[in-house]
């Protein structure tokens, strides 16, 4: 069996937190192949090392002090590797960062630094191989990350390395010069390490215990969503909850490898696990509920409207040649609604309404602001009776108006419109009829 575990910066800020990393590793000999972040904050006042770098890179190319800095950043650098009691040196590291510093090579270099020294510290600390992302994982010379050569060119290398440490965060583009991940970061990295080496299970290691069931700034300790598929995922992201980004996911979703969410600081809790698909019975009728405030309401009313071919793509054209995309469309016999995004929308509102008069001369159009969308997601809801009716119930006893509700033929999620204001309240309504009445 081969796994391959990825550790945030949380989880590598101090010493303590490597040790933590370093129990966790030994104790599962299938942990071959590492992917470390850079150094995060060690408390609420710290900085991140990248930042760290980004700052230091800055004074350097532009000519001001930057020598406090980088000996700020050697600190936390040595303050780890003398914890570790390692026999390592980075002087010769940090003197070629201060040359390329000096010589403007960019800031994607200056960034994956931190993941580079960190990956260093942690094969010295593991005993592990060190094989730097920048001999492995490639971005043509637009910076667009080629994933056909970097897997190639990953799978021969790691074909005959039995444990591995790759920083996370960066690859090289042909040139050879540095190019970072724009979007997921370091999780990309150990998903293209997990397809590389077909692991059996992709183990990204944070400061929480997986995903929960809802945003815990508005429910009070929510409950660990502790299966979910990847397009309950999708549907939870999509609506604004913080869960790993597509591009972390894709290249192990298309080889069907899981993904563990687990936290370094409680290494016994199962975590999230991520699957393609699964038999499972879920824990709850709902897998979780995510939202965002900040949407309009679009209503155009025209009778018989449902009798005349074209009309959605009609009113559909107005909104495309203003540039604006629309997240949902509830319709009716004689209605249909169009639900946007309200920023991008204010700017052109009054074209738009013109625009739909002249497509599709309709009875009447009627706007309505200050909107949220909260998606309920659940692969539990679809063999449950009435799951609708008690979102409605819920909602009902907290007082709150239901302006709009879509529910797709997959019947994985439901989308409840509702105002802004009742935003937080309907959220907790949700969970607590769903969750905390079924615990």
């Amino acid at each position: 069996m081969k796994k391959v575990v990825k550790f945030g910066g949380s989880s590598l800020a101090s010493t303590r937190q490597f040790k933590k990393v370093g129990e966790i590793i030994r104790s599962d000999k299938t942990r071959r192949y590492v992917i470390p972040s850079a150094p995060g904050k060690r408390n609420d006042k710290d900085e991140k090392v990248t930042d760290m770098l980004y700052a230091c890179y800055d004074a350097a190319a532009a000519g001001a002090a930057y020598k406090k800095i980088l000996s700020r950043i050697k600190d936390r650098y040595l303050e780890i590797i003398n914890g570790l009691d390692l026999d390592l040196n980075l002087d010769y590291e940090f003197d070629r960062i201060e040359e390329n510093f000096a010589k403007g090579i960019g800031r994607d270099y200056a960034a994956s630094r931190g993941e580079y020294l960190n990956g260093i510290v942690m094969a010295s600390y593991l005993g592990y191989e060190f094989i730097d992302a920048a001999e492995v994982i490639f971005f043509d010379d637009q910076g667009n990350f080629e994933a056909e050569l970097t897997h190639r060119e990953l799978s021969e290398r790691l074909e005959h390395v039995e444990r591995a440490v790759i920083p996370g965060f960066y690859g090289s583009k042909h040139d050879g010069s540095i190019k970072t991940f724009s979007r997921g970061g370091s999780d990309v990295t150990g998903s293209i390490v997990a397809k590389a080496i077909h692991a059996d299970l992709y183990e990204n290691w944070t400061d929480v215990s997986g995903f929960l069931v809802a945003d815990p700034r508005i429910v009070k300790d929510p409950q660990v969503i502790e299966t979910i598929t990847y397009k309950e995922l999708r549907e939870l992201a999509y609506m604004g909850a913080s869960v790993l980004h597509e591009d972390a996911i894709f290249p192990v979703r298309k080889e069907g490898i899981p993904i563990n969410i687990r936290n370094t600081n409680r290494p016994e809790d199962k975590g999230t696990l991520i699957v393609e698909s699964t038999c499972r019975k879920p824990r709850y009728t709902i897998t979780g509920i995510a939202g965002k405030r900040g949407f309009c309401a679009i209503n155009i009313e025209k009778a018989m409207m449902n009798a005349e071919v074209g009309f959605g793509r009609k009113v559909l054209g107005v909104f495309e040649k203003y540039g604006i995309s629309f997240e949902h469309m509830p319709s009716g016999i004689d209605t249909m609604t169009i639900m946007v995004h309200q920023d991008e929308f204010e700017e052109y509102e009054q074209s738009v309404i013109a625009g739909i008069h002249r497509a599709v001369e309709p009875d009447s159009v009627d706007l309505e602001s200050d909107l949220a969308l909260i998606a309920v997601v659940g692969r539990g809801m679809k063999a449950t009776r009435g799951t609708a009716g008690r979102i409605f119930s819920a909602l009902a006893h907290a007082h709150i108006n239901v302006k709009m509700i879509d529910q797709g033929s997959s019947e994985l999620n439901i989308i409840i419109g509702v105002k802004n204001a009742d935003f937080e309240g309907a959220i907790r309504a949700v969970y607590d009829i769903f969750v905390t009445l079924e615990m």
